[in-house]
């Protein structure tokens, strides 16, 4: 153990070791007079003065050794009080020791022990407690003049109690008026002293009744109905809003103003955290090998992010694009201070590079994240999607069963199910191939989901840009909806997914819990009112038709498909579809390489029909 010596040039120090040697003096004579109700016979008195000095000793000795005086008293903590019961517990470990085999308890009353330690940690922490209180409560409270902002905290549970902890102990910039909440049982009660004034829906008279500055929203959890409604209540009162981000988005639970911004799209989603059982997911992470494909796209790198928080062995970044591959590396090794990784420029197609690197880094876990994913491209491209989602995700999964690769997870879409387009029926082929590959050693699964929100292809970055120009906002069509989540959300629940393929021979189909599919009518007119501006008055919404390869809403299951409930709440598994023959497959898929590399559209489109069936090319 490393000593932890004070400075003893600052003069607290001297003043805090003398107040603590009272403290002992004080709790050890205490201890006697407690066990003698206050008569203390004289043989007992020459002991206690006989004893106090080794209790001097021993406390101050401990005190020294473990930091205590090495903290600033001001900011007194919880962890400061763990502390100080772990270190006054050793305190009279140590002293009983001393007077077992000094004195073996002869004639020395037990129960003083006992006593002096309790009296001991009690007046310790309550003298730095009151420190704490001094200083909290002497800081200079400047009045309104001082540009001190009255803030509202929306919200009562654990957010907001840190946030009001850091608004109360730092009062000179802003002034906590209250909180509100719409739990009946929180009215009239106090956090740090200040009061839950009632609900949301008062909001617009406490904030003229106590001249509100600013409002924060510290929601942990909300539907995306209930955050919409506090956003327009908020909005109504004319007064500025900023909201702390949801528990998912803050990976080290940090809490605190800095972290507090702007209302984005996402909040409106809803805001239920994702339950993970990080456990399971340690298990076949940690310490081991792990491939990303496609880890500088959106989905790969937000996986790259999660992964290192359980401290893979070597990560091997796999992605095609240079730009990408360049920017995820140096967010791990400079941002997450991971380095423990190698890179792997090239294309998932290349075979002969994907076997080499397999059989280079033999890896444990592979998540294969490398498609291309923009509908209306691979329309027009559709030998492009033959290449990369086909040819290229069968090349990896060979090199995975070749390297003996223990789990492998294929990143599909919920676009997969009854196609209408290129994209979602190569993603579908993908899935079959997964399944044609089961029972070669290595444990297969893939994880369908709808869009993310802020993806390289997500339509709120596009929206954002046109309302930034003024407008108009372009929409396909009135009525197309999609599912939506978040990407952190996303890639956490692929990890979860990942974890449950330890039992049956593989080839599951996991299916991510969207929640409620949303009106992309309704998100662009949510954004323009985000920015400030009114739909249809500032901001014109412009409907311009389908466009190819486009459907009006997407599903999760597809014909013959059961869902089936997994033990997480968010992930369900898809059972009941029927296998692909082998040599029949292989035979179409052959067709389908020849076929892309004579860059025939229709006889693309036609193979593709007979591997999916269900799939039904739109005539857009």
């Amino acid at each position: 153990m490393t000593l932890s010596l004070p400075n003893v040039r600052n003069l607290n120090f001297y003043a805090m070791l003398i107040a603590d040697m009272a403290i002992f003096t004080l709790a050890l004579l205490a201890a006697y007079l407690f066990r003698f109700d206050f008569d203390v016979p004289a043989a007992y008195l020459v002991q206690f003065k006989g004893l106090l000095k080794y209790v001097l000793v021993f406390k101050i000795a401990l005190f020294l050794v473990f930091g205590l005086y090495r903290g600033m008293w001001r900011f007194t903590s919880l962890d400061d009080y763990w502390k100080l019961l772990r270190v006054t517990g050793l305190q009279s470990l140590i002293l009983i020791s001393f007077v077992l085999f000094r004195f073996s308890f002869v004639g020395v009353p037990r129960s003083i022990f006992v006593i002096d330690w309790v009296l001991t940690l009690v007046l310790c922490s309550g003298l730095r407690l009151t420190i704490r209180a001094y200083y909290t409560r002497s800081l200079p409270l400047p009045g309104p003049a001082s540009g001190r902002r009255n803030v509202l905290v929306v919200g009562a549970d654990s957010a907001a109690e840190k946030i009001s902890r850091e608004l109360t102990a730092n009062p000179v910039q802003y002034n906590l008026v209250g909180f509100l909440d719409d739990s009946p049982r929180l009215k009239g009660r106090t956090i740090h002293g200040r009061p839950v004034l009632g609900s949301v829906s008062t909001m617009p008279v406490v904030v003229g009744q106590f001249d509100v500055h600013e409002i924060f929203i510290a929601v942990s959890e909300a539907s995306g109905e209930e955050m919409r409604r506090l956003v327009d209540i908020c909005k109504n009162t004319g007064v500025p809003y900023k909201i702390l981000p949801a528990l998912t988005e803050i990976i080290d639970g940090k809490v605190d103003i800095k972290t507090l911004r702007d209302i984005d799209y996402l909040d409106l989603l809803g805001r239920s955290p994702v339950s993970l059982d990080t456990e399971r997911i340690r298990q076949y992470l940690t310490g081991q090998t792990v491939l990303v494909t496609g880890c500088g796209g959106s989905i790969g790198s937000e996986l790259c992010r999660q992964i290192v928080r359980f401290r893979p062995r070597h990560l091997v970044l796999v992605d095609s694009s240079e730009y990408n591959l360049y920017e995820i590396q140096m967010e791990l090794h400079h941002g997450l201070g991971f380095t423990d990784y190698s890179t792997v420029l090239g294309s998932v197609a290349d075979q002969p590079l994907m076997e080499r690197t397999f059989a280079r880094h033999t890896p444990s876990t592979v998540f294969h994240a490398a498609a291309y994913k923009h509908v209306p491209m691979l329309e027009r491209n559709p030998w492009q999607a033959v290449r990369n989602n086909v040819e290229g995700s069968l090349s990896v999964m060979r090199a995975a069963v070749a390297a003996g690769v223990e789990r492998f997870v294929v990143v599909s879409t919920d676009k997969a199910v009854r196609p209408t387009n290129v994209m979602g029926a190569t993603k579908r082929v993908t899935e079959l191939l997964m399944q044609s590959l089961v029972g070669q050693g290595t444990r297969f699964m893939a994880v369908r989901f709808g869009n993310v929100v802020g993806s390289s292809g997500s339509v709120v970055p596009l929206f954002r840009r046109q309302i930034a120009a003024g407008g108009p906002v372009t929409v396909t069509h009135p009525d197309v909806t999609r599912y939506f989540m978040s990407i952190s959300e996303a890639a956490q629940l692929i990890l979860q997914a990942g974890s449950m393929g330890e039992t049956g021979t593989g080839g599951e189909i996991f299916v991510l819990d969207m929640g409620v599919p949303v009106r992309i009518a309704d998100m662009a007119r949510d954004l323009i009112r985000l920015s400030g501006k009114e739909p249809g008055v500032d901001v014109e919404i412009v409907f311009t038709g389908l466009r190819e390869g486009e459907k009006l809403y997407e599903e999760l299951l597809t014909e013959g498909e059961g869902i089936v409930r997994t033990e997480h709440t968010k992930i369900l598994v898809v059972g009941g579809s029927a296998l692909a023959d082998a040599e029949v497959l292989q035979r179409e898929l052959d067709a389908l390489s020849r076929a892309g590399e004579a860059y025939d559209a229709q006889a693309i489109r036609a193979i593709l029909r007979r591997l999916v069936p269900e799939y039904a090319p739109d005539s857009n």
